[in-house]
């Protein structure tokens, strides 16, 4: 194996040429040099045996380390060896020991040069910052199923597949097969006796992350290398020989081709200079056959059109780690922590959440809040593409003295106490203007149960519904009902709208008096303020009116003017 020889070939030409120089100085009898000569093989096979299953990546840091291991516990047992017992270092020996005791001096070095490279490591970011979000409309799939219900769900359809009792769920992973967004989980073995009477998986399951009632289907498509394999089939072990130079980032993840061919795929990285620090300019990703343990090395956006996530949440998270943090470096982030901002661990993997846009792509969104305690407003959130890595900073207006997503999952956990349920996967979007926390609801089992909007600068302004749209919708009504956002900016055209009134209501908030109407074969609920226009307060079926309207995904309409026909023109 390419890396264990790398990352032990320096001591072990330390310790030869050790062995030859006493050998040479002292000439011990030919039973001290065989008895050495036998130790020194063994301590190599042994030290070769623990390098193959712990796979440390050939970077300068386990450089080091592995061999400054292998020289202390070679070399010493070498001198004793061949020096029968005398282990006064003589003079012409102590250049070896010196260049182990340097070897040893240089691992505090690596560290300390490395801690001050941080805010290298941040530069390497791609990163953009944005005022605001775009608003959310009808076209975007922002509401997924939380994965909690989504495993729950492949679980208990385990019984399905051919001995059930071989296996258990992956990784599970968010990605589009044939233009539906589906959550994707390999079977992997349980365990080693498993592997062995099994050799291959069966395939992988699938469920919906965009509808609630949807139900898992499992398909088959055996596997024999996968992460939960062993020896030469393992996922890990195939990639680390191909390329060990480079180290692998979390557990490699399933994608799915639109042939419904499953692939494996692990992003991998190259240190900066002699650190162990990621190079986050530079990302890679491998992508391995489960059949034939073929592996493929990509630039991660020129990776095949079919995986979503060609960087990792584990990448994401890093992100945004060193993004939040290191911004000044590593002094800054540990005194005075000027422009520091933490990420929040409520997402869904690895502190992210996977969420799609209008166009179909995928990104990591997370919140990031202050770095001193008790502090519970959000400072902004990032969005990483999940296959360029870009991070884009969202930090405007919309930002300012709102609740993050850990207030906004407690929000939630208070509203149902007595049915233990609890808010999962907070997602911040921009509602006709506002900032607004959308979060599911689960029971303890992870099952769905409700949607929940949060307005992000009002705690108690919260809408629960059984379903995206229809929450979605109430959520709007809503707005428009509240005297403090009924004037909300956003991007919604106005347009001009004639008709004649169908129904009307008219209701109270705050001592202010909204009314709510319908137009004859119109299916939009407008929405006017009476301080738009006092005379709407009259209003009534059969009366004409010409608006100015904001109308929001063809369901409600925020009247910006109104004239009333008879009664203010």
């Amino acid at each position: 194996m390419i890396g264990a020889l790398i990352t032990t070939g320096l001591s072990f030409i330390l310790s030869l040429c050790f062995i030859i120089i006493v050998f040479l100085k002292q000439r011990p009898n030919l039973k001290k040099v065989k008895q050495s000569g036998i130790s020194f093989v063994l301590i190599f096979v042994l030290l070769y045996i623990v390098i193959y299953f712990i796979m440390p990546s050939v970077i300068v840091p386990n450089i080091l380390v592995l061999n400054i291991i292998a020289a202390c516990i070679t070399v010493p047992l070498m001198y004793l060896l061949l020096m029968g017992g005398n282990v006064a270092i003589k003079t012409r020996h102590t250049g070896v020991f010196a260049i182990i005791g340097f070897l040893i001096l240089s691992i505090p070095a690596i560290y300390v040069y490395g801690l001050f490279s941080l805010d290298n490591v941040h530069d390497s970011i791609q990163t953009e910052e944005r005022d605001q979000a775009k608003p959310l409309s009808k076209n975007d799939t922002p509401i997924a199923v939380a994965p909690e219900s989504a495993r729950n769900k492949m679980q208990k359809a385990m019984s399905i597949v051919p001995n059930p009792q071989f296996y258990d769920l992956g990784k599970l992973q968010v990605q589009k097969i044939n233009d539906k967004i589906v959550y994707v989980a390999p079977l992997e073995f349980t365990g080693f006796w498993k592997f062995i009477r099994g050799q291959e998986t069966e395939g992988y399951f699938t469920i919906s992350a965009t509808n609630v009632n949807a139900q898992p289907e499992f398909i088959s498509s055996k596997m024999q290398y996968t992460n939960s394999s062993y020896f030469h089939k393992n996922i890990q072990r195939v990639i680390y020989d191909k390329f060990p130079q480079y180290v692998q980032s979390g557990e490699a993840q399933i994608e799915v081709d639109d042939n419904g061919k499953p692939w494996y795929v692990q992003t991998l990285y190259r240190t900066m200079n002699i650190t162990d620090k990621p190079d986050l300019n530079a990302l890679k990703v491998a992508v391995v056959d489960p059949n034939t343990g073929g592996v493929s090395l990509y630039e991660t956006e020129k990776a095949p059109a079919f995986i979503e996530g060609s960087i990792s949440s584990e990448i994401a998270s890093l992100q945004n780690n060193f993004f939040g943090k290191y911004v000044h470096g590593w002094f800054n982030s540990k005194f005075g922590k000027r422009d520091v901002r933490m990420p929040n661990e409520s997402g869904t993997e690895k502190s992210v959440t996977p969420v799609f846009d209008e166009n179909g792509e995928m990104y990591y969104f997370t919140d990031m809040t202050s770095p001193k305690e008790n502090i519970d407003s959000a400072l902004g959130y990032t969005m990483i593409h999940a296959r360029t890595g870009e991070l884009t900073y969202y930090n405007g207006e919309m930002n300012n003295g709102i609740m993050d997503s850990v207030g906004a999952k407690q929000i939630v956990n208070k509203e149902f106490p007595e049915k233990n349920w609890e808010g999962s996967m907070p997602i911040l979007y921009n509602i006709d203007g506002q900032a607004t926390w959308v979060v599911n609801v689960l029971d303890p089992n992870g099952l769905f149960k409700k949607y929940a909007y949060i307005n992000a600068a009002d705690s108690d302004f919260v809408v629960f519904g059984e379903t995206a749209n229809q929450t979605l919708k109430s959520y709007r009504i809503a707005l428009q009902q509240n005297p403090s956002f009924v004037n909300s900016s956003d991007q919604a055209e106005i347009e001009n709208v004639e008709g004649i009134i169908n129904r009307v209501l008219v209701s109270t908030n705050d001592d202010i008096q909204i009314v709510q109407f319908l137009l004859k074969n119109d299916p939009i609920i407008y929405t006017v303020n009476t301080t738009i226009e006092p005379k709407a307060i009259f209003l009534t079926e059969g009366d004409t009116v010409n608006m100015e309207v904001k109308i929001r995904d063809e369901a409600t309409g925020s009247v910006e003017s109104i004239e009333i026909k008879g009664l203010t023109d």
